[in-house]
């Protein structure tokens, strides 16, 4: 029996270690690169995983009949270039794709398999083939058939974990989405140099083919970041509109501030709980003093705070430092202001004394990325364990019109714990629309059948909590949310599968 070339079998695992790497590499980044267009959640990380894993089973079983019928290192130095090439051609296909796709009716489920499909299958199905083949290489000349096939497979497994965690723990945040591609192609590239020596044609052909897509992306404006700034958990961007500034977080438009008037409330929800707040305090005029927030973004509602009432002590745990950065260079906040957690809100929550807060206020509904365990009934249990006998709850949730599923489990979970437990929006539209629902929930009293603006702009928000029960689903047929069980997903179907969610 021939022994393989000394240091052959080291190369060919280096190859198969670092080819998945870039394979996980990809797919971490394809989450991040889609956010701008269509958001994250369970179903888009769904259809991610789902096509790149297709792609690698189809990849790994042509590699094994191209193994079957001779291939050899040129065709491993061609198919990493060519995956080389198709992974550099995803910022041009991606400038490509993304307004056609918003010219269709696809829902939020069409949309996202339909853009992982086209720019991360090919990618995904060509790193799938080299394992087989260089597996197959090795064992031509080494019968130890399960310890070649073990090794491979380990060192396969072992450069996808490795991907895994230097994209999601260092590559996005010091590289961004462009630059992770961009480097991607070229460590790509580079492998395949190796096994194409004698064949200098080929080696021409594939430069030239990547830096023709690279000129095609550049033209096409594919290497243009959207993202202001990247962070472990979103694509932000700043909208700078002169007097106001917005944060658009991924592919929603999350805060607007006005630099001479914080008291100036753009967004509808916010606006509706500050207003709220208002009337349900009108009697107490310093009152609240102590204010929670789950969820800081643009600050746009603690900053209107803490103009109008300097001596309330206001709490926020925004998860993401790179917000709170933005919101101060860009959006005219003042963190000195506040108590600021980097931390998970139920987490903080969780450490502050019984009684501590007269308002509660849960902002960390990211579009239809639901935080589960800001949802339900054990979360709820801390919120009133943690406010004044006499405080109140608010929180906002997005949903359909008129028949809410999410939003009437949320009322049946906060009734549990509440007596008065109400939903508000503005006047209803005429036809079925995606909402922003705001919830009240509080021990004390109820509130107004409407709730008129006293400041900013003219606005009105109608009590709607009784409609709501009378329309659609009953209350008897859906769950309280728990912790071990709280089917958000199932819940919005209709803004996942519809032109709504998007």
């Amino acid at each position: 029996m021939n022994r393989i070339r000394p240091g052959i079998a080291a190369w060919y695992g280096t190859v198969v270690f670092i080819s998945s790497a870039c394979l996980l590499i990809l797919e971490i980044t394809a989450g991040r690169l889609l956010a701008p267009y269509i958001g994250v959640s369970l179903y888009t990380w769904t259809s991610i995983i789902g096509v790149i894993l297709a792609g690698l089973s189809i990849g790994n079983w042509l590699g094994g009949r191209g193994a079957d019928r001779g291939a050899g290192e040129i065709t491993v130095g061609v198919v990493l270039g060519l995956s080389g090439v198709s992974t550099g051609s995803v910022l041009a296909w991606l400038v490509i794709v993304a307004p056609w796709v918003e010219s269709q009716t696809f829902g939020l489920l069409g949309a996202s398999f339909f853009y992982v499909a086209v720019l991360f299958f090919l990618p995904s199905l060509l790193l799938g083939v080299v394992t087989p083949l260089l597996t197959a290489l090795i064992l031509k000349t080494d019968h130890r058939a399960g310890r070649v096939v073990g090794r491979m497979h380990a060192l396969a497994a072992t450069g996808s974990i490795a991907g895994t965690f230097l994209a999601g723990y260092w590559l996005v945040q010091a590289f961004g989405t462009r630059g992770i591609i961009i480097g991607t192609a070229l460590v790509l590239g580079g492998l395949a140099v190796p096994f194409l020596l004698s064949k200098g044609r080929i080696i021409l052909i594939l430069a030239a083919a990547i830096i023709l897509v690279w000129l095609g992306a550049e033209r096409a404006g594919g290497l243009v970041n959207p993202c202001t700034a990247e962070s472990r958990y979103y694509c932000i961007r700043v909208v700078d509109a002169g007097a106001t500034r917005s944060l658009v977080l991924d592919h929603m438009l999350h805060s607007t501030n006005h630099r001479d008037e914080p008291e100036l409330l753009v967004v509808p929800y916010v606006h509706a709980m500050d207003e709220i707040m208002s009337w349900f305090f009108r009697e107490r005029p310093l009152q609240p003093r102590s204010i929670f927030f789950a969820g800081g973004g643009g600050y746009t509602h603690p900053r209107a705070i803490r103009d109008r009432a300097p001596w309330i002590d206001v709490v926020v745990a925004e998860i993401d430092p790179l917000v709170t950065a933005t919101a101060k260079s860009d959006l005219f906040v003042e963190p000195g202001q506040f108590q600021i957690h980097h931390e998970d809100g139920r987490r903080v929550l969780a450490k502050y004394e019984p009684g501590q807060f007269d308002v509660i206020v849960t902002d960390v509904f990211h579009d239809l990325a639901v935080p589960y365990h800001l949802t339900t009934l054990e979360y709820a249990g801390l919120v009133k364990s943690r406010l004044a006998a006499n405080g109140l709850y608010l929180l906002n949730v997005v949903d359909v019109f008129p028949d809410p599923l999410l939003v009437k489990a949320f009322i049946k979970t906060l009734r549990s714990e509440f007596q008065y437990v109400d939903v508000w929006m503005e006047p209803p539209p005429s036809q079925r629309s995606r909402i922003t629902y705001v919830l009240s929930a509080s021990n004390t009293a109820p509130l107004p059948d409407v709730v008129t603006a006293a400041t900013g702009l003219e606005r009105s928000w109608y009590r709607v909590t009784d409609g709501l029960m009378r329309t659609g689903s009953a209350l008897d047929a859906l769950p309280v949310l728990t912790d071990d069980f709280a089917p958000v997903e199932s819940l919005i179907a209709p803004l996942l599968v519809t032109r709504l969610g998007l």
